[in-house]
């Protein structure tokens, strides 16, 4: 990999938007950058900063390829480029934005950047685990951004959502979501570490996306993933640690009809080797993803001694 030093950033010679793509991918390249965090290669993370640089929507960078950027731009661009291969954070911490859903987010290094395949279901209502026009309430839990639950409105158009996080700097940025789309009255930030503080609360679609990265991968995680918070990551040994807990104890949060779907990525393999005998459902994505699974509270409950005992005491 190449270091910071060694790369070349004279820009001379550089004018168009196309010509600053090209340049920025390569330069990724050349440091050995990784992606994953909204894009999933060098030209297209560089495209994503020089847009927010020039304040460019996404979509039009085709229609202005060939036009030229000012000094003052071009220095502007540069510097993100730096910034980027120096820190190794992912672009949305530099921008304080990500999409999700079809929606922007704020985020920061206090949450992780919304990147979940649960965008897919959203799409689809969560259908046919539920009546999308059915459901009164969701609970999004270990919602860091808010990403999940406050895009699950725009196709559960009579529910409202609880944002459910045990970090309060993560509800912050939460919060700053909901109030960026006048959501107040519909979604509520709640401090609470799991269930903990949901006492007496009924919901129709629980949805997780809890940290779920076992002990082996966080540590050969790049420093991309690394720059998340741990918090979000981390989930001991196998991965499990709060998915048998969420696993245990979501029944009792959920309506007669209620629905459980949690995402844990690659640490399907253990919840397969750890629950041989219950009735996951595990989700297909078109658009790429793994290891979601769904089920129902009465599956839960005919489950529920297994499911307890299985829960670690640490």
């Amino acid at each position: 990999m190449s270091q910071d030093n060694e790369l070349n950033y004279d820009y001379e010679g550089l004018e168009t938007l196309q010509d600053f793509i090209r340049w920025g991918g390569r330069l990724f390249n050349q440091a050995g950058l990784v992606f994953g965090h909204g894009t999933d290669n060098a030209y297209d993370e560089a495209r994503l900063l020089l847009c927010f640089v020039i304040d460019l929507p996404w979509g039009q960078v085709p229609d202005f390829l060939t036009c030229r950027l000012t000094e003052s731009e071009r220095k502007k661009v540069t510097d993100i480029y730096k910034q980027r291969i120096a820190t190794r954070k992912p672009a949305a911490y530099l921008t304080g934005e990500a999409n999700f859903a079809g929606l922007g987010f704020f985020v920061n290094e206090h949450t992780l950047v919304p990147r979940s395949p649960i965008a897919e279901l959203i799409a689809q209502g969560f259908a046919p685990w539920v009546e999308p026009e059915a459901v009164e309430r969701v609970l999004d839990l270990c919602t860091g951004s808010g990403c999940i639950g406050i895009a699950s409105l725009q196709h559960l158009p009579n529910a409202t959502v609880d944002l459910v996080d045990i970090s309060p700097q993560a509800l912050e940025v939460a919060e700053r979501n909901i109030e960026r789309y006048d959501l107040q009255g519909v979604a509520r930030a709640v401090e609470s570490d799991l269930f903990s503080a949901l006492e007496g609360e009924r919901y129709d679609l629980i949805v997780s996306n809890p940290p779920y990265v076992d002990q082996i991968e966080m540590q050969a995680l790049p420093p991309e993933y690394q720059a998340e918070p741990a918090l979000g990551l981390a989930a001991g040994v196998d991965g499990l640690d709060l998915v048998r807990k969420i696993l245990a104890q979501a029944a009792d949060y959920l309506t007669e009809e209620g629905v459980l779907i949690v995402e844990v990525g690659v640490s399907q393999y253990y919840v397969e080797q750890v629950y041989p005998e219950l009735p996951l459902y595990w989700f297909e994505f078109n658009q790429g993803g793994e290891g979601v699974f769904a089920i129902n509270r009465s599956e839960l409950v005919l489950f529920e001694d297994i499911l307890k005992q299985r829960v670690k005491p640490w």
